[in-house]
C-alpha cells in the first residue's frame, strides 16, 4: 500500500538574509528539523532568491550531486574545475562535486532578482571526479507532458546515477496522466512549482511537496491552469520523516 508524507509550503523552513531568501523543505542551514532530512537519496529542496548583484561566494561541496533549475534570472557559476557558464530561466545545471571542488554562483543581473531551485541528491559512488554539465528544459509550450531531463536513459544526457530520474512539465486544468515508478524500491517527491495539481486524489498547491513510496504508479491531474510540476524519483536509501 503505499506511503504518503506531505509537505506543505508555508510549513518549510526559512532563512533571510540581505544576500538570500532560501524557503527550506528538508533540513538545511539555518534551518533544522530532525523529522525533515530528506526524502530517501533527495537531501535538499531549497526555493531560493538572490538580489541583484548578490549570491553564494566561493566555497566547497564533495560527494554530493548538486542541481540547480533557475525559474526567474539566471546565474552566474564558476567553479575549481575552470567551468564558467550562465544559468537562465529555461536551464537545468547540474555539478557533481565527486571528489571536491570549489564553486560560486552569483545573480548574474545586478538589480533583479533571480529565483531558482536548489536541489541535493546522494551520489551512488564516492570520490567520483567532478563534473558539471548546463542543459535545456522544455519550453512552457510543450505542455500536458512531462519532460525527463534527468536519468540515465534522459534525451539530454544529464544523469546523476543510475536510478534517479527527474521530470518536469506544464498542465492545462483538467489533462491527467500516471506516472510509472521507474525502478522498483523508488519513491516519488513530487513538488508543485506553480498552480495546483491533484497527486493520487491529495490536492497540492505552489511549492507543496508530497512523497510517495511503496507505489508502482502515480495518478496526476491538473487543478488550474499553467501548472507547472517537478517529480523527482530516487531510491529510498533513507526512510522519509
Amino acid at each position: 500500500m503505499a506511503q504518503y508524507i506531505f509537505h506543505k509550503a508555508d510549513t518549510r523552513g526559512h532563512d533571510h538574509h540581505d544576500w538570500l531568501d532560501s524557503q527550506k523543505t528538508f533540513s538545511f542551514g539555518d534551518y533544522y528539523n530532525p523529522r525533515r532530512m530528506g526524502f530517501g537519496a533527495l537531501r535538499v529542496l531549497n526555493d531560493d532568491t538572490l538580489p541583484g548583484g548578490k549570491g553564494f561566494g566561493r566555497h566547497p561541496h564533495d560527494n554530493m550531486e548538486i542541481i540547480s533549475i533557475p525559474l526567474k534570472g539566471s546565474l552566474r557559476h564558476e567553479d575549481s574545475a575552470g567551468n564558467k557558464a550562465i544559468a537562465a530561466a529555461g536551464t537545468i545545471q547540474v555539478m557533481h562535486a565527486g571528489s571536491g571542488l570549489f564553486h560560486s554562483e552569483y545573480n548574474n543581473s545586478s538589480d533583479e532578482a533571480a529565483e531558482f531551485l536548489q536541489i541535493w541528491v546522494y551520489p551512488e559512488d564516492l570520490n567520483t571526479p567532478p563534473r558539471y554539465t548546463l542543459g535545456e528544459l522544455p519550453p512552457p509550450a510543450e505542455r500536458n507532458r512531462l519532460h525527463t531531463f534527468i536519468g540515465p536513459d534522459s534525451p539530454n544526457g544529464i544523469a546523476i546515477r543510475k536510478d534517479v530520474w527527474f521530470s518536469i512539465g506544464y498542465f492545462d486544468y483538467g489533462v491527467s496522466f500516471s506516472y510509472p515508478v521507474r525502478q522498483p524500491g523508488n519513491g516519488v517527491y513530487a513538488f508543485v512549482i506553480d498552480g495546483r495539481l491533484s497527486v493520487d486524489g491529495k490536492e497540492l498547491s505552489a511549492r507543496d511537496g508530497l512523497g510517495i513510496w511503496e507505489s508502482e504508479r502515480i495518478e496526476v491531474k491538473g487543478l488550474s491552469e499553467d501548472a507547472r510540476l517537478l517529480i523527482m524519483e530516487v531510491p529510498m536509501i533513507i526512510k522519509p520523516q
